[in-house]
């Protein structure tokens, strides 16, 4: 996990402020979801855990549906943002566009954008109908990902990457994942991505798949509903 949070794509960035009319309330939602994703353990930065790296990720679309595949522009937690216990507006940034081909991510804010924004905005072009995306790190979901019959990405695919770009657009193509709107990250160490049609549908779903798997997780033993998050 030493590269966790690190940025593997090209960084087009302008560094000014986002416009609050059109991000404010947008980063609101987030916030609160991202508040009830830290107090459950599915974000954040600890010292026991990933070699101390930061973990966990939020989205959402700005603009039309309709927009344009690899224009689809999203408003992203910063890179490096996860272990901060209170967010603002100055820690998200504005991805623009993006191109999976030539690796490059084009963006605007006070701060980069999230080493993930390469996944979540091939979530958005799977479909209009995608508008947030939550990246959470949960032990319990992911150590059950095959009982639950999650999809799951190649564990050979590195995060962040065009190749798990393609691999989430293919998940999203020839599986259950539209139907489900969960998947697990195969070479991402308890790796989730939950996709909704906005953040309170998006935690919605995530919530439920968790209960679901503490509840499959107290089937193995009473004992086993203390054995971490």
């Amino acid at each position: 996990m030493s590269n966790e949070g690190v940025i593997q794509f090209e960084a087009r960035h302008d560094q000014r402020e986002l416009d609050v009319r059109r991000c404010g309330g947008p980063a609101c939602e987030l916030i609160a979801w991202r508040e009830i994703m830290a107090l459950t353990g599915l974000v954040g930065q600890e010292a026991g855990r990933y070699e101390g790296a930061g973990y966990g990720n939020v989205s959402c679309r700005l603009g039309p549906r309709n927009a344009a595949i690899g224009r689809r522009a999203f408003l992203i937690t910063g890179s490096q943002t996860s272990g901060k216990r209170c967010l603002v507006l100055a820690d998200f940034a504005v991805v623009d566009g993006y191109d999976y081909d030539r690796n490059v991510v084009r963006s605007h804010g006070r701060t980069l954008p999230s080493s993930e924004s390469m996944t979540h905005a091939a979530a958005y072009d799977a479909s209009p109908l995608v508008r947030c995306v939550l990246h959470a790190h949960s032990p319990v979901l992911w150590r059950r990902r095959k009982l639950l019959r999650l999809p799951e990405t190649d564990p050979a695919i590195p995060y962040g990457t065009p190749a798990m770009a393609r691999e989430v657009s293919r998940l999203y193509r020839e599986s259950v994942l539209p139907e489900r709107r969960i998947m697990a990250m195969g070479g991402h160490e308890d790796g989730i991505l939950v996709l909704g049609r906005d953040p309170t549908d998006a935690g919605g779903v995530l919530l439920r798949w968790l209960a679901r798997a503490y509840g499959e997780q107290c089937g193995e033993g009473a004992a086993g509903l203390c054995a971490g998050p």
